[in-house]
């Protein structure tokens, strides 16, 4: 383990929908502070249930005020007496004061160059011509090419990005999905953009008598947060019922967004099944997955590094809205041989679907088609940091500084 004394690193995920923003920046943070001694570690994270989750020592939280996406891809406020804007001024204003007071060496970004509804902005534009390094960090696929310069064009992300960022990461090879494919990329900005590969995961620190009882052999149904999960659920509930011959064990995993009516429904459904267990959430998952002998999920970015990283047959079926991303990132697996994908359509057809599973303990794992380095991206990660950090004088906690004066976010 090497040291970098008093080195500081603030990482922002907004967190709207699901869980996979605040894993995978809970993921890079844990593989920092098990690379280097000395480097402290905050997530500012608008997850409500951050505090469900374990971090390692050096790695903390700053909980922002909640933002429930919708399924159409529009915000909305948790609180039913709280407008909208009023809790992204209180956003907005908890973001810059943590990264006043915190004076990070390096800012991490996950995946929204700007934050929701461009809250991060004051708090870039605070730290521009300090020393301070921002990183921007892109999933392997953000969405089709259309919908993301619809998206960004008129909102001139791509000029903020090349304005804002010292680096962009890419998680995922580039051998994969060009992330940001038909945007016209500034001069010298693609020098600044690498990619990592795919953030290889790890178990997490587990005693046995913290596990379910669970079956030795079992495939695993897993939605994320569940949010969007119930159809996946039921899907492959009406599979079983269709094939009742089946009775390969089951375990789903139903999340914590999952809506009431709907867990009462599948918790209904699969208790006239032999041999389905349901879970309603599990926040060491990858004990769960890496446990499996296949996986059925809607191939979100953390479900899919899971699969690769524990070598899990896996089967996808994959929303497409608002985001054409689980789609994208399905199709292409399937292309490569990492996976196998079913449409929504063909997966409400009880006997594709019920074929589908009695197949998917027999099909290949997905290391054979595997590449060196395509899984090496928390190591890049850190040899990156490293070599960003190499260029400074001393940390910033032991440095003088001549900010710029930023005028305080008004309210």
């Amino acid at each position: 383990m090497k040291r970098l004394d008093h080195v500081r690193i603030l990482m922002y995920s907004h967190d709207t929908f699901g869980l996979g923003h605040l894993r995978r920046c809970r993921a890079i943070a844990h593989s920092i502070v098990d690379r280097f001694k000395g480097v402290n570690v905050i997530i500012i994270s608008g997850s409500q249930i951050a505090g469900a989750f374990d971090f390692r020592a050096r790695v903390d939280f700053v909980k922002i005020p909640s933002v429930i996406k919708l399924y159409n891809g529009e915000y909305n406020s948790i609180g039913e007496y709280i407008e909208l804007d009023d809790i992204l001024r209180m956003r907005k204003l908890i973001i810059q004061r943590t990264a006043e007071s915190f004076e990070p060496d390096i800012m991490i970004v996950d995946k929204e160059p700007m934050g929701l509804k461009g809250e991060l902005e004051p708090t870039l534009e605070l730290l521009t011509d300090t020393p301070v390094k921002t990183i921007l960090g892109l999933r392997d696929v953000m969405d089709s090419p259309e919908n993301l310069k619809r998206e960004w064009t008129p909102k001139s992300v791509i000029e903020k990005i090349n304005n804002y960022y010292d680096r962009i990461w890419v998680y995922g090879p580039d051998r994969f999905w060009d992330p940001l494919g038909n945007m016209e990329l500034p001069h010298g900005l693609t020098e600044r953009l690498k990619y990592v590969g795919w953030l290889d995961r790890e178990l997490p620190a587990l005693q046995q008598t913290d596990m379910h009882f669970l079956p030795e052999e079992y495939i695993l149904v897993t939605a994320g947060g569940g949010g969007d999960g119930s159809v996946l659920m039921e899907q492959v509930l009406a599979a079983r019922e269709h094939d009742w011959h089946n009775d390969y064990p089951i375990v789903m995993v139903l999340g914590p967004f999952m809506k009431s009516e709907n867990r009462e429904r599948i918790r209904l459904r699969a208790s006239s099944l032999s041999n389905v267990t349901i879970i309603d959430f599990e926040s060491r998952l990858e004990w769960l997955l890496s446990n499996a002998v296949g996986v059925v999920g809607m191939c979100g970015y953390n479900t899919f590094c899971e699969v690769l990283s524990f070598n899990r047959k896996a089967l996808f079926v994959p929303r497409t809205q608002p985001r054409q991303e689980q789609y994208i990132r399905a199709s292409r697996g399937r292309e490569l041989g990492m996976c196998e994908m079913l449409t929504s359509e063909e997966a409400s057809i009880p006997s594709v679907m019920a074929n589908a599973l009695r197949q998917l303990p027999n099909n290949t794992s997905p290391s054979k088609f595997l590449l060196h380095r395509d899984m090496a991206g928390l190591d890049e990660i850190c040899s990156d940091i490293e070599y960003l950090l190499s260029s400074d004088q001393t940390p910033a906690v032991k440095r003088t500084r001549e900010k710029q004066q930023v005028s305080t976010v008004e309210v």
